[in-house]
């Protein structure tokens, strides 16, 4: 069973061991492939407005994501996120309960819609996804990721009115 709840503090190893070969990978997140863990824990713990994990009772933490603002004060009411799912259990509806989750974070919390910033074009399970769950692409920035196998590949900047 899979629990979605609020990040503790002694969910960071758990968070840490989902997060750090994604990033290490070069494919979906445009930080350093060598961030530090202090860092890594600093941006998605530290800095965000809430951080959250997903939790199989078999598994422990399979997922995570942290919901900031995307801009500050005048452009405060909409946020962005950022999701993370174990390899092991992508593709088990673990990523879109997470954006599901998150929408509704959101709007608890007063944003008014969801942007994210820099999506990359050849991680086409997070677009199709991010599309089910109703986001639209509304730009395209070419070249504008460095992928760490394919070299500069596109991005798009994807958004969704939540109320």
């Amino acid at each position: 069973m899979l629990e979605i709840r609020t990040f503790e503090t002694q969910d960071w190893a758990g968070v840490w061991s989902v997060l750090e070969p994604v990033l290490r990978a070069g494919e979906s997140y445009p930080l350093a492939t060598d961030i530090s863990e202090a860092e890594a824990r600093r941006l998605w713990i530290d800095v965000p407005a809430a951080t959250v994990v997903a939790v199989d009772d078999q598994q422990g933490i399979v997922g995570s994501y942290y919901l900031k603002p995307n801009q500050p004060a005048l452009g405060g009411h909409v946020c962005n996120c950022g999701y993370v799912v174990v390899a092991g259990a992508r593709q088990q509806g673990i990523g879109g309960a997470l954006c599901e989750h998150s929408q509704r974070l959101a709007v608890s919390l007063g944003f008014r819609a969801m942007q994210y910033n820099l999506v990359v074009a050849t991680n086409e399970p997070a677009v199709r996804l991010w599309q089910r769950q109703g986001f639209d692409i509304v730009g395209r920035l070419p070249g504008a990721f460095r992928h760490a196998e394919r070299g500069f590949v596109d991005a798009f900047v994807m958004y969704k009115t939540l109320r």
